[in-house]
């Protein structure tokens, strides 16, 4: 038997080295100079059937323009009661085919009676999404911008959104002396299947804890200028690889590699992420939570919570929902009756201009 060559041996070992890595084709884009890491990469036999399966709805044929308001011709109208009847009547019909094509009307109203009434628990949390929608549209533009959401963005045709979450109840202890995981080492698909915290949502996209990973200045006292403890980074790092998976993106599409806590420097998505995680905390905490007294048991989580969103509601594995598409342009009643709402929280207004870091 002969002898490998050299670089036969290396070819050899080069090919099992690389063997766990992932196989071309991969595409990557540089962000910023060479050598700084500052590289989006993408699998194209991942980003392809996700790309595949954006499908856009059907278009509702517009209506003609006229005065006469809706809740002139409907009782019980407590959200679009001034929108034209017939731009009403398309918004309802749209409704029905972004959330429940095969039920359609009957989804929310009972067959055999008025529509006025609000015998369906269905009707009653329609009215409370479409309250959200208005609202998603009207004062959190710094997230959305114009391009908008309607109920389709979430639901995609189906009456319950594929992407909520509920309250990880986390693995079951052996009781005694037994130590208590304190969220931790759990193989759980929301952390990247690390050791970090199983629930990263929870403490961010519900409860206001804030998120930083580094002090601002060297060896500070103490727990660190920011007051964070090593579990409370772990948590921000759990939350970042969940943001990650969910818009198919690297750390460098929201963070800069020479300083990730660097505002001045991040690139402009971290803005709008910035925006976007108290968008996501303000949608459960002011109108998902609100819903526990509606839905039946079935429609709750194992602790009796109830369904919320997180980043993948929407953007289900895409730096941008739908690839982008403007849906709320065809149906602007969602969204354009009302002044724009300046954000609560003041963050830089373009990640290119030096101003103070956020402290959450």
């Amino acid at each position: 038997m002969k002898h490998l060559s050299t670089a036969g041996l290396a070819l050899v070992l080069g090919t099992a080295l690389l063997g766990g890595c992932e196989r071309p084709p991969v595409d990557s884009v540089q962000g910023g100079f060479r050598g700084t890491g500052m590289v989006q990469v993408t699998n194209p036999r991942i980003t392809g059937p996700l790309t595949a399966a954006q499908k856009l709805p059907a278009a509702v044929p517009q209506v003609p323009p006229g005065d006469v308001a809706a809740k002139t011709v409907f009782k019980n109208l407590q959200v679009l009661g001034d929108v034209p009847v017939g731009e009403f009547t398309r918004t309802m019909v749209s409704i029905a085919s972004w959330v429940a094509p095969e039920k359609g009307c009957a989804y929310c109203h009972k067959e055999g009676e008025d529509l006025a009434a609000d015998t369906l628990y269905t009707k009653k949390v329609a009215r409370q999404m479409l309250q959200m929608t208005l609202h998603i549209n009207r004062d959190w533009q710094s997230h959305v911008a114009q391009t908008g959401v309607t109920c389709y963005t979430c639901h995609r045709g189906q009456p319950v959104p594929a992407q909520l979450w509920f309250t990880n109840a986390g693995p079951r202890r052996a009781g005694g002396a037994s130590a208590d995981s304190a969220g931790q080492n759990v193989a759980a698909l929301k952390a990247g299947l690390t050791a970090m915290a199983y629930d990263p949502l929870t403490p961010f996209l519900l409860k206001d804890q804030p998120i930083r990973a580094t002090a601002t200045q060297a060896l500070p006292a103490g727990k660190g200028q920011h007051g964070r403890t090593i579990q409370a980074t772990e948590d921000t790092y759990s939350l970042m690889m969940y943001i990650s998976q969910s818009l198919g993106v690297n750390c460098t599409y929201c963070h800069n590699s020479r300083s990730f806590a660097e505002w001045a420097q991040s690139p402009p998505a971290r803005v709008s992420a910035f925006h976007g995680i108290r968008m996501t905390r303000d949608l459960n905490k002011s109108y998902l939570e609100p819903l526990a007294s509606l839905l039946p048991a079935q429609r709750r989580g194992p602790l009796g919570d109830v369904g919320k969103v997180e980043c993948a509601t929407c953007h289900q594995g895409l730096n941008k929902p739908l690839k982008g598409a403007p849906l709320l342009k065809d149906h602007p009643v969602l969204g354009a009756t009302t002044t724009v709402a300046a954000a609560a929280v003041a963050v830089p207004a373009a990640a290119v201009t030096p101003v103070a870091a956020p402290t959450k």
